[in-house]
């Protein structure tokens, strides 16, 4: 049989992609734009036979019935790496279908195969190429760690998706059904920077020297500071998400990828969601490698890295520098994702030159609580230890941490407090035996 008469063979409808979980399996589905969203919207129509199905997901997109309806508890769980809107009503809700993994990025998809061999996996993929080799498109973060060591492998054609190079290429004998599901591929509107945004970016580019190799998010800040970027030169690329700034300051000449020391003229990322301009960009796009996420947020291949620079942002931030970016006490928010990687790799870089910036709001809930806090609540998960946290930024400055004791840490971090706040912070300071 061709390569080709083996593709037709292997396709199966949505409900009969849906109906080969079972009970006590793990499920482990793509995230983000390369999220499988026609056979994750009928998880919940098996329920009926299906008891204790754990499915593992990043950033899930849609607010899915498999676990947002209450009566799905017992049946199906979803095991979030990352936190969602979806995942997080639905812990609001108390639905008790929800639950977390704690995970750094880079390891993500070893240590759940050390604790229990994937039964399924579900992707999505292109159509194949004219030597039967698809591409996983817009992700292989964990996707195609997991995806081999599976044991049933579906994947979902969409001809939208683009045809991203690197690792994504993946022959049609490896997988074990197709699924046919066009759709428009979900993007990600790219939030315009407030004023506070604005100044937290200016900051953050003051302390990116030309020629550096970045890691960059999205949202309100890291546009920001995509903006602030504007007058660089030289700059490269070494991130887990690729999103539209990259792209346009790419298109600029701000990056060239010239001056990297790790694949030297290409961007390298783990997965991409932005606009549908990005995608068609990424189509066939000799100049972006996507590669596994261990890989690409192994602090030990991030410090190889020249000059890197890792800009991430959190929640909360306590006097001697323990950074809180993904629990407000007990109360799980997102997730680590690959803030640790990055942060850790970048202060590690062999060329002494690398950065981590770590930035938030001086306040939250409309100003009337401060992010620069004495001690974290009770409960509240350090996403970023003390002893890796090298620049904290807010709208009012810069604190610089690395190397620094804990009367110097409070010194800086008050420095950067909103005004209002500063003296009760001293002043519980004192108290704890900091000052």
């Amino acid at each position: 049989m061709n390569w080709l008469d083996l593709y037709k063979s292997k396709f199966i409808s949505i409900p009969e992609a849906v109906s080969k979980i079972a009970s006590n399996q793990d499920v482990i589905v793509a995230m983000c734009a390369s999220e499988p969203q026609g056979c994750m919207s009928q998880f919940h129509t098996v329920a009926d036979r299906v008891e204790d199905v754990r499915v593992f997901s990043c950033l899930t997109l849609k607010p899915y019935d498999f676990y947002m309806k209450p009566e799905m508890r017992g049946h199906f769980e979803l095991a979030s790496w990352f936190h969602a809107p979806g995942s997080r009503a639905a812990i609001k809700a108390g639905t008790g279908t929800v639950t977390f993994v704690p995970n750094m990025l880079h390891r993500s998809a070893s240590d759940r195969i050390h604790a229990h061999q994937p039964d399924i996996f579900y992707g999505t993929c292109t159509p194949p190429d004219k030597h039967g080799f698809v591409s996983l498109s817009l992700g292989i973060t964990y996707e195609k760690d997991i995806l081999e060591a599976a044991k049933l492998v579906i994947l979902e054609v969409n001809p939208r998706l683009p045809r991203t190079l690197g690792d994504t290429q993946l022959h049609i004998s490896e997988v074990d059904f197709f699924v046919d599901n066009e759709q428009e591929v979900p993007e990600l509107p790219a939030p315009q920077p407030n004023a506070t945004d604005l100044a937290i970016g200016q900051y953050i580019a003051d302390l990116v020297e030309d020629g550096s190799t970045i890691q960059l998010g999205i949202g309100g800040i890291p546009n920001a500071a995509a903006l602030a970027l504007r007058e660089k030169k030289e700059l490269g690329v070494h991130t887990e998400m690729f999103v539209d700034s990259m792209m346009e300051l790419y298109e600029m000449g701000v990056i060239t990828n010239r001056m990297k020391t790790l694949k030297k003229g290409k961007f390298v990322a783990t997965f991409a969601m932005g606009s549908r301009k990005l995608y068609d960009w990424l189509d066939d796009n000799v100049a972006v490698e996507f590669q596994r996420g261990k890989w690409v947020n192994d602090p030990a291949v991030i410090a190889e890295n020249s000059k890197m620079v890792s800009i991430n942002t959190c929640l909360m931030v306590d006097l001697t520098g323990q950074v809180a970016s993904e629990s407000l006490g007990t109360v799980q928010y997102s997730g680590t994702g690959g803030q640790s990687d990055t942060a850790q790799g970048a202060v590690a870089g062999k060329d002494g030159k690398g950065k981590s910036i770590i930035a938030c709001y001086s306040t939250a809930k409309n100003g009337t609580v401060s992010t620069i806090v004495p001690v974290l609540p009770e409960g509240t998960a350090v996403t970023l230890h003390r002893s890796f946290v090298d620049h904290v930024v807010t709208e009012h400055g810069i604190a610089r941490l690395r190397g620094k004791t804990v009367r110097e840490r409070v010194k800086e971090l008050v420095n950067i407090a909103s005004p209002e706040f500063r003296e009760g912070l001293l002043a519980k300071a004192r108290e704890l035996g900091y000052i």
